[in-house]
């Protein structure tokens, strides 16, 4: 078998260091792929397979994108999890010896994308890595490259505590080591669907010492030395944009855990996974992209110190108190471009003349910026302006230097501005000169011949010629014309003059386009000085844009400013901040929500669609809300400050991790039970409903009794087991509150409203009719629903794990005493208080089966 050719020899051997990307492979004017690369390209991109010739019996399967529109296809595989190695010619073609020399240049991964086109405005692109130490702790380090936040979170907590934190950050692209245990990796593809890459070099790179000044522990050092490394080792360039490493202090913020994000469709709906219809949703009235991104990251880590949650809210009202500035300010704002990401990439080297157009235009909006946040009546707001300086000098530079309108590329020329450059200006004049010396040559010519038709014209190929149609060649005098091409109706031709202008024209022109590129570079590198200055005050812009995105919310839908007390939440008119706005003409029934040391806990009775999960999910929003600095949807509110927030609400079966709906159910509610404390805020909703009436029944109970004993969490408990209404009369701390719906003329009517007391039944039946169930089934349930009635089912007494056991043994008399007292042994001697609902589970399931 004959050997591969020298090139494809070059291919294989750059293909075998990057196994896990596509390899855009430079040829001329197009990258190629090869082998599988192509096969799999051509499906995913739906592009032409073709075959090329490689000194092998058989032809080899190629395919290729133009190089010129390469980044739409890069777009399309990045966006499907797909990375992509980019390999380009690194020496000159006139002076190769044999094959080209190729390098990869960069990869582009999912969590290291920099082009504007392949990015979400409103969202980071985050990269992270996980490391994983002997203590049992992890760290996670976080990156955007796009616009160079670094942060660092430590979880000592275990490995469900960091599968919750990667959860909430939307993490595209995760670095591990290779020995990150395989269960862990599989929950890291499947379960959160994150792409996995390795890097096992954790060296401490002393080019990055001013990024860890603030890493004071060894764990956050190695874990960040293992991000950075991957990141150089990928994009092969400056990084000078990345900013300090932040820590992250998990305990500074109220902590929601994955299902309660994505029950509370904090920042994406659960079915669509889509923005609107969320919270953020509701509250992104910003008006810069880096805004919108600062809010998202604001709803994702609430305050918990009261003093920083007073702070924002403080300004929130100042903004609120000037409507006309604030109306002013936000136009201004709308003028800001994306600061964070075009310092990123004047950084990375990818910016153009028109990013730095946006940049000079950006700055120049700051003075005015400042002027009317001076006009502001509330001296917080007036105080916002101090923090917003830039450098000037930018502005003079790009002022001086790049024209109003500059092309998309930097290779064409007409980037810069005449008189910036004196010897630029030499060739401009030269080539402008020599372009007008052209016309007048053109006149004379015509005169000289007689030919009207003549011309003088251009091309990249043959350069500057004379064309006389064949029908006045004859004309031409002889020996001064020189025959340059031939065409179908015309000749054209070149003059000893015109080729000697021509030579002078073309220098010029070509040495101008060359020294502008290098201008455009070196004012570039003039920027880059600039960075963290831009920076810093793309920091300042984005939290004035999401405090007055606050201000604007809060006056159209008249939100009121919370207070804050130790144990009481007290709240007038309660309204659920989504619910409202997709209601629009419909009326919103707004509900007070009153809890405190005596009522901490608040069983809700009442039909189905009556409006329960709505009541629990508005008091977590506005729990929310009011701690990331926003006024609320309600007349008044007192809030405690939570500090965390745990949601058992709905049901779903997770097919992939092979869970049922009730085990999902349990292990969420294991979840709440295991972390929650009596800052917490529990959420719970339907527990027990996806097991046998007597299984769920008891499961609430001990639930509920667990929560009011041993955790003292404030806690909204909605059930349809009527039978737990009783405890109300034993655990002191619990009150019974139900929605009000009324029956008329055999029809259920919701009144939406939430009223102390337990509901009086349940209008299941009514609900099946509103579903529009067949009639002759209706009324068969509405038969089976009375006798069952009648049937006498045992008191909400015997609701308690024994009482359910000793009925149970009531039922099969048929088994002896022997077997009773031994159950009421067991029974006796089960420390209720101590058992989790899963304890309690498998405790019932063993004495079902002594039953049995």
């Amino acid at each position: 078998m004959s050997k591969h050719t020298p090139m494809m020899q070059q291919y294989l051997k750059i293909k075998a260091a990057h196994q896990d990307a596509f390899l855009f492979f430079r040829l001329g004017d197009f990258y190629e792929m090869f082998f599988d690369d192509a096969i799999h390209a051509s499906r995913e991109l739906e592009i032409t397979l073709t075959k090329r010739d490689s000194g092998q019996k058989e032809a080899i399967p190629m395919c290729g994108v133009p190089y010129h529109s390469a980044d739409n296809y890069i777009k399309i595989l990045i966006s499907k999890g797909y990375k992509v190695a980019i390999c380009e010619q690194v020496e000159d073609p006139k002076e190769a010896k044999g094959v080209v020399k190729r390098e990869v240049v960069q990869m582009i991964t999912p969590g290291t994308v920099m082009e504007t086109t392949m990015l979400n405005e409103k969202e980071n692109n985050y990269i992270a890595s996980l490391s994983h130490f002997n203590d049992g702790s992890f760290v996670i380090a976080y990156n955007d490259l796009s616009t160079g936040e670094n942060a660092l979170v430590l979880i000592e907590q275990g490995w469900s505590a960091v599968v919750h934190e990667l959860y909430n950050r939307h993490i595209k692209e995760i670095v591990i080591s290779s020995n990150l245990p395989e269960h862990m990796q599989d929950e890291l593809k499947n379960t959160l669907n994150i792409i996995l890459s390795f890097q096992d070099d954790t060296t401490f790179n002393a080019e990055y010492r001013t990024l860890c000044e603030a890493l004071d522990d060894e764990r956050f050092m190695q874990a960040f030395s293992r991000l950075l490394n991957y990141i150089q080792d990928t994009q092969k360039r400056s990084l000078d944009h990345l900013q300090p490493a932040q820590p992250i202090v998990l305990k500074d913020y109220l902590s929601l855990d994955m299902y309660s994000k994505r029950n509370l469709e904090l920042t994406e709906t659960i079915m669509k996974k889509q923005r609107q219809g969320s919270l953020l949703w509701v509250l992104d009235k910003t008006v810069t992209a880096m805004g919108s991104r600062l809010l998202k990251k604001w709803l994702e880590r609430p305050l918990i110190h009261q003093y920083k949650i007073e702070q924002r809210l403080d300004l929130v009202e100042g903004l609120l108190e000037g409507f006309m500035e604030r109306d002013t300010l936000r136009h201004l704002l709308k003028d800001i471009y994306d600061l964070e990401r075009l310092a990123g990439r004047i950084s990375f080297g990818n910016v153009n003349a028109r990013d730095l157009l946006q940049l000079k235009q950006s700055l120049q909006k700051i003075p005015h910026i400042k002027i009317v946040l001076k006009e502001f009546p509330n001296e917080k707001v007036q105080q916002l302006g101090d923090k917003l300086n830039y450098p000037t000098s930018v502005v003079e530079l790009l002022e001086n230097s790049l024209t109003q309108d500059p092309p998309v590329t930097i290779k064409e020329g007409n980037l810069i501005k005449d008189g910036y450059h004196d010897q630029l200006d030499i060739y401009r004049d030269a080539s402008r000169n020599g372009k007008q010396w052209i016309a007048e040559l053109e006149k004379q010519e015509k005169e000289q011949t007689g030919i009207k038709s003549l011309k003088i014209g251009y091309n990249r190929v043959f350069g500057y010629y004379i064309e006389v149609s064949k029908a006045n060649l004859h004309v031409l005098p002889e020996g001064r014309y020189e025959r340059k091409q031939t065409l179908t109706n015309a000749e054209r031709f070149i003059t000893p003059e015109l080729k000697e202008k021509e030579q002078l024209i073309l220098d010029a022109e070509d040495k101008s386009i060359e020294l502008e590129y290098e201008l455009f570079l070196d004012i570039r590198n003039q920027i880059k000085s600039y960075i963290k200055e831009i920076q810093q005050l793309a920091e300042h812009v984005s939290e004035i844009d999401v405090l007055q995105s606050f201000a604007t919310v809060s006056e159209a839908n008249h939100y009121s400013r919370p207070s804050f007390s130790e144990h009481k939440v007290s709240i007038q008119n309660a309204r659920h901040p989504v619910v409202e706005q997709v209601m629009k003409d419909e009326m919103y029934v707004p509900n007070d929500v009153i809890m405190d040391a005596n009522r901490r806990m608040l069983l809700i009775t009442g039909p189905n669609m009556s409006g329960k999960s709505t009541y629990m999910r508005q008091l977590a929003l506005i729990a929310i809300m009011g701690q990331v600095g926003c006024f609320v949807p309600c007349e008044k509110a007192e809030l405690t400050i939570f500090d965390q927030i745990f949601t058992r609400i709905g049901a779903a079966d997770d097919l992939v991790s092979g869970k049922s709906t009730f085990m999902v159910e349990m292990l969420e509610a294991k979840h709440a039970l295991t972390h929650a404390s009596d800052k917490s805020l529990i959420l719970l909703d339907e527990i027990g409903r996806g097991t046998s009436t007597y299984d769920g029944m008891a499961l609430a109970q001990a639930i509920v009794e667990y929560i009011h004993n041993q955790i003292g969490a404030k806690t909204l408990f909605a059930t349809h087991y009527h039978e737990l209404t009783d405890l109300e009369n034993s655990l002191s701390s619990l009150q019974n509150i139900h929605v009000k719906a009324e029956e008329y003329e055999g029809k259920v009517i919701f009144l939406h409203q939430i009223e102390d007391g337990p509901a009086d039944k349940s209008y299941g039946i009514h609900v099946a009719k509103l579903a529009d169930l067949p009639h002759i089934l209706i009324e068969r349930a509405s038969f089976i629903l009375e006798d069952l009635e009648k049937a006498n089912e045992p008191t909400s007494g015997q609701l308690s794990l024994f009482g359910i056991a000793e009925h149970a043994v009531k039922e099969k008399p048929d088994k002896g005493t022997g077997k009773s007292e031994a159950l009421v042994k067991e029974l006796t001697e089960l420390e209720l208080f101590d058992m989790t609902p899963m304890d309690a589970m498998n405790a019932l399931y063993r004495l079902q089966k002594m039953i049995k």
